[in-house]
């Protein structure tokens, strides 16, 4: 089975760019990449939705190695969110890791609708 880091190479590769490439436009340091290849660390969060959203593919995949048989597009109408854009949930419902997840979910959204407007453009 493949490891997280491996998986990235492969992305590398077949977008045919270098890795120092890859760091400078995603903001990932030499040592980091290293430090994942030499599996003394892997990606947090946020760096993962990053790199799969870079790739085009789904966080299953880059982190499992599971195949995704298309690519997932969500719109905030398809979640529970009230007119104004809020979520008709209480917080305080949640645990605190349901809360950070719910985070970093509306932070890795708001990113793909950068990105897609920026590819758009």
């Amino acid at each position: 089975m493949l490891s997280i880091y491996e998986r990235i190479e492969y992305l590398i590769k077949q977008k045919g760019i270098t890795k120092k490439s890859f760091c400078e436009q995603l903001s990932i340091s030499t040592g980091n990449l290293g430090d994942w290849k030499r599996g003394k660390s892997t990606p947090g969060t946020h760096k993962l939705i990053e790199i799969s959203a870079f790739f085009h593919v789904s966080l299953d995949w880059l982190i499992l190695g599971k195949p995704s048989p298309e690519m997932v597009r969500e719109g905030a109408e398809d979640y529970f969110f009230d007119s104004k854009g809020q979520s008709n949930c209480h917080s305080d419902e949640l645990l605190p890791e349901e809360q950070v997840f719910i985070k970093e979910y509306i932070a890795f959204a708001e990113y793909r609708k950068r990105k897609a407007e920026e590819d758009n453009s």
